[in-house]
């Protein structure tokens, strides 16, 4: 059976077009007015990014994004509660796509309480209400996404907010250059025949362990191992180094692979440290030494932000063709939902 004809049958939600028009969603978030005027950015000491999921990686992507930029201390919040930190100097956004997300909320109302200035990204929901009622800055996203699926809008809606305040330098050229991007390989990755469906292929039968870099590329690694679960089903593993050569390389040497299938896959990168790079390249030859396999994936675009932005959307598709060939809806979640409606 050919690819088009699977995804007909396994995609009845369309997030086939989904992927292929992301760059869509940079635009709407770019052209997004917020009313910023209520933020004192003078008093503005550390940042915080509360959210779960979907809503979260998109925070994620701005500490990766801005690793060499950023001048405030800042962190992501995947939890009930604030650091103890947070005060009347922290800039909380919060970040909820349904606008419904229990934890997100919580931490919401515990920055009010605190007296942080907050800025809310959500489509609707109880985050809208709460905005409204306490004067909140509110950033609306576009409805009718898979949270998971809605990473662009979500986090070009934060880079704008971030931009606008003036918290990081001017971002239009790099704005422009994702859409151009997402452009490109949305066309070349939707095609019969293309890298992200040979990948996905390719990992068929395996367990996949991604890694990736600390501060440099972690986000990737984050991404990936979500989509994986959430897309295709499917357990995946995420390490960082130099973390993992600390620890996690040991496991390596019990590796038996007529027990277990494992497939590593490393995110490379230029702009590592050389020590990283030689951790990498040894890891590597203790793992393949030890019966594992390796693949190498790594972006040939021309700047650290654009290549995260590839390699990221690299997973998506890959992890979107591992569920659709494995037979699986990629956009279902019923444990999730499960688990929801038990909570």
């Amino acid at each position: 059976m050919q690819i088009s004809e699977m995804i007909k049958k396994h995609d009845p939600a369309n997030q086939f077009q989904v992927l292929k028009d992301s760059y869509t969603q940079v635009e709407y978030a770019w052209n997004l007015n917020i009313d910023l005027s209520l933020i004192d950015t003078s008093k503005v000491k550390n940042i915080i990014l509360t959210g779960l999921g979907g809503s979260a990686i998109g925070g994620e992507l701005i500490q990766n994004f801005f690793r060499t930029e950023l001048k405030y201390p800042y962190s992501v919040n995947r939890n009930y509660e604030l650091p103890p930190y947070a005060n009347q100097d922290t800039l909380v956004l919060a970040s909820s796509y349904s606008g419904n997300t229990e934890e997100t909320l919580s931490a919401l109302n515990e920055a009010i309480a605190k007296k942080c200035q907050v800025v809310c990204v959500t489509t609707g929901g109880k985050m809208e209400e709460i905005a409204k009622a306490n004067n909140i800055p509110l950033g609306k996203l576009l409805k009718g996404y898979q949270p998971r699926f809605a990473l662009w809008i979500n986090f070009f809606t934060l880079l704008k907010t971030l931009h606008s305040l003036k918290l990081v330098p001017d971002q239009n050229k790099n704005v422009a250059d994702v859409i151009d991007l997402l452009k490109r390989k949305g066309e070349e990755y939707s095609k019969e025949k293309n890298a992200t469906l040979d990948f996905a292929e390719n990992m068929v039968g395996y367990i996949p362990v991604i890694y990736a870099v600390s501060d440099y590329t972690s986000v990737i690694g984050t991404r990936f191992k979500g989509q994986f679960n959430e897309n295709s089903k499917q357990h995946a593993y995420f390490a960082y180094f130099p973390e993992l050569d600390h620890n996690e390389i040991m496991g390596w040497e019990g590796y038996k692979p007529d027990q277990i299938n494992i497939k590593l896959v490393n995110i490379l990168d230029e702009e590592y440290h050389p020590q990283v790079k030689k951790r990498i390249e040894v890891t590597s030859e203790v793992i393949k030494k030890n019966g594992g396999e390796v693949v190498d994936l790594k972006s040939n675009e021309k700047n650290a932000k654009l290549k995260l932005v590839d390699l990221i959307y690299f997973a998506d598709w890959a992890t979107y063709y591992f569920a659709v060939i494995r037979n699986f809806d990629p956009t279902t979640i019923e444990n999730i939902n499960y688990l929801k409606s038990r909570l």
